[in-house]
């Protein structure tokens, strides 16, 4: 997922709150927080020095990649992170010795939520899809919308709603060249 600075789920992904740890001293700048050197601190801060560790969130710790390894569909992903995709793999860009673990995760956990989710769509014509919506990523819902707005396309082409094929205005003002036109 490249970063895009005009789409406005980039920019909230980007203001994601992360938890870190300083490596070092930052002598006259005073205390940020008193009780620990623990900080939120925004993610585009964390890319530009290496002066500060980050710590994983919750999400992606051990615990909750077994969950999601033993079944993906069970986890409400929005109440996790509305963009547990985009920070997981912004998290990739980080050195980290779980990256591995962590990217092995997130594919297997889009795979194994795809299908269900694409069935969903594709099953759900003119009913109330807010409770199979409510659970997923952002990223989720963008499939679940273009898997339902597919799905009303071609329902209405089969009652024979979709418009009528029309000719291009390309073809409509084409016209063959004779050769004494080429001549000069």
């Amino acid at each position: 997922m490249g970063e895009n600075f005009l789409s406005l789920d980039d920019i909230v992904l980007s203001h994601e709150r992360l938890p870190i740890r300083t490596e070092c001293r930052f002598p006259r700048l005073g205390f940020l927080e008193k009780s620990s050197d623990s900080q939120d601190i925004p993610e585009v801060v964390l890319k530009k020095r290496r002066v500060l560790s980050v710590e994983l969130p919750k999400v992606y710790r051990e615990g909750w990649r077994t969950v999601f390894n033993a079944d993906p569909n069970v986890v409400d992903l929005h109440k996790m992170g509305p963009y547990y995709y985009g920070l997981g793999s912004q998290m990739l860009h980080f050195d980290s010795p779980e990256n591995p673990e962590i990217a092995q995760t997130l594919l297997q956990t889009f795979i194994g939520r795809f299908r269900r989710n694409m069935d969903s769509s594709q099953n759900a014509y003119n009913e109330d899809t807010s409770a199979l919506v409510e659970r997923l990523d952002c990223l989720e819902k963008a499939l679940f919308t273009s898997g339902q707005s597919g799905l009303n396309s071609f329902q209405s082409w089969e009652k024979g709603q979709a418009s009528q094929l029309t000719a291009s205005s390309l073809v409509l003002n084409y016209r063959k060249r004779k050769i004494t036109d080429l001549q000069p």
